[in-house]
């Protein structure tokens, strides 16, 4: 949507233009040309960029088609569930939580459907504009109050906070929390000044080492890792780390330097553990919870004699265990018949899309290539997806 406060209002006050895109057929440059007809050109921009992105949306949120967004709003929400799921940890109080660079606002509606008051902040007067709008469409406005204000400038002393640093105030999306917005440094002090609270960082991100004895979950939903959250002071757990998978709400917390691998042969079943507990650094607590073993130590799939059904994990049953050549694979593919191969591979370099090209598919079958070491030599396993 063009950041323009006049634009957006004219969208809100105009809803049977949305509703006129969103039933339209043709493609875009059609759409345009007919309704650039009726409506300004920055207008239509707008009205085209907001159903796209509402549609975009929909798995998301579950009211994304009365929601309000920008490109880069939608990229950097949390998801409802996620949002849902941290707010969980914070317990209605007499003072409202501060929400910083609130962005749309979807943790700030999450946080207000817990029954929290919520103070919504964000530098961006477009971005509060959205909040509010969206708080309407959860029904929480009432709940929340925004303010335009650089979080910088905030007293946040023994306050409870939830903050969202933008990870692309640069040309490129940030990796480094040095280059996050806030910097670095103001997360660190958040932690010692407020009372409690949660910084949410991108999975991917440096934080190893920058938030003292707090604690970090990392939530993956739907088998990705989407965020990983600092928990500090009154709202941070025991545990060092924590590993969080959603929608199933499977969870589990440990301390990654406390645990040792432990290694056996390949049994019946290979198992693919999810983003999250391998992210988390702990790995070696999900095994010894369950009947479980890994193939190296420097290998993250998991093998046992059980299928078992855990949100932890993708089960596979190893249907032949080859040596890691061409010509090996290439001779079990065909004798399969498979119309269809699946190649996954964590630590061996593997080039996916040129050894499919060599494979000869010529029938119905669905299979499962995992290039994996075990005990120190690397294998290719054949596998049916359970």
């Amino acid at each position: 949507m063009d950041d323009n406060d006049e634009v957006l209002q004219q969208l809100i006050h105009l809803p049977d233009l949305l509703e006129e895109i969103r039933l339209a057929t043709g493609t875009s440059l059609q759409k345009q040309a007919a309704l650039r007809e009726r409506y300004a050109p920055a207008l239509v921009r707008a009205a085209l960029l907001l159903v796209e992105l509402r549609e975009r949306a929909a798995g998301k949120f579950s009211r994304a088609a009365q929601m309000w967004f920008d490109r880069v709003g939608l990229e950097q929400a949390t998801a409802e569930l996620i949002a849902n799921h941290k707010a969980q940890r914070f317990i209605p109080a007499e003072v409202p939580v501060l929400d910083l660079c609130c962005g749309i606002g979807s943790d700030s509606i999450a946080l207000a459907g817990r029954r929290n008051h919520v103070e919504s902040i964000d530098l961006s007067p477009l971005a509060c504009r959205r909040t509010e709008l969206n708080a309407q469409v959860y029904d929480v406005a009432d709940r929340i109050q925004t303010r335009v204000s650089d979080v910088l400038d905030l007293d946040v002393t023994n306050r409870l906070v939830h903050i969202d640093p933008d990870r692309r105030a640069g040309r490129r999306r940030a990796i480094k929390l040095e280059d996050y917005a806030p910097p670095l440094e103001f997360l660190q002090q958040l932690t010692q000044k407020s009372g409690g609270g949660a910084i949410k960082l991108s999975p991917a991100s440096n934080f190893g080492g920058k938030f003292g004895h707090n604690e970090i979950e990392l939530i993956s939903l739907h088998g990705e890792c989407k965020e990983a959250t600092v928990w500090f002071g009154s709202l941070s757990g025991p545990q060092a780390m924590r590993a969080t998978i959603l929608p199933a709400g499977y969870s589990i917390a440990g301390n990654p330097w406390e645990l040792r691998p432990h290694v056996g042969p390949l049994q019946r079943y290979l198992y693919d553990p999810d983003p999250a507990v391998i992210r988390s650094g702990l790995l070696d607590l999900l095994v010894e919870e369950l009947p479980v073993q890994r193939l190296d130590s420097a290998e993250e799939y998991l093998t046992s004699d059980q299928l078992l059904d855990s949100p932890a994990l993708t089960a596979f049953e190893v249907l032949q265990n080859l040596p890691n050549n061409e010509t090996s694979i290439r001779k079990a593919v065909r004798s399969g018949a498979y119309g269809e191969i699946e190649i996954k591979s964590r630590h061996v370099p593997t080039n996916a899309e040129a050894l499919r090209k060599k494979m000869t598919l010529a029938g119905t079958g669905r299979v499962t290539l995992m290039i994996a070491r075990i005990d120190g030599r690397t294998r290719a396993l054949l596998c049916h997806r359970i």
